[in-house]
């Protein structure tokens, strides 16, 4: 499974690649896989405000739905308008194409694991 080492990952299985001030956010590779299929993918309106731990969203599959949490604090200036027309691209690559939001930062991240931190507990939770 793929687990990128220059990200930044949640228990929610978010993940974040910070540059420059903002943050980019999607799900991982091992959250679309215990989904399935993506059928509909719903996030916040640009300009919306975000504390970290609040809910920006949410994923349908076919199996289920579940909400999404952003992992910073800060405003959100970009979302994939690819995925209203192609929820599948997060499925075919979670950590490019199928990234979800761009926030601009009010405040440093904290609580964020590194991918082997991240391992752990995706390994905890396959078991």
């Amino acid at each position: 499974m793929m687990i990128p080492k220059e990200l930044l990952y949640t228990k929610s299985h978010e993940w974040i690649r910070i540059e420059d001030g903002e943050a980019v956010v999607g799900i991982t590779h091992f959250a679309q896989e215990q989904l399935g299929d993506l059928t509909y993918v719903e996030l916040p309106e640009v300009g919306q405000e975000l504390s970290a731990g609040d809910e920006m969203g949410s994923v349908e599959s076919v199996k289920a739905a579940s909400e999404i949490y952003c992992p910073v604090s800060g405003e959100v200036i970009a979302v994939n308008e690819d995925l209203d027309a192609n929820p599948g691209i997060v499925n075919d690559d979670p950590y490019n194409d199928g990234w979800m939001i761009r926030v601009r930062l009010s405040e440093d991240p904290e609580g964020l694991m590194d991918a082997g931190d991240y391992q752990h507990v995706v390994d905890e939770e396959a078991h």
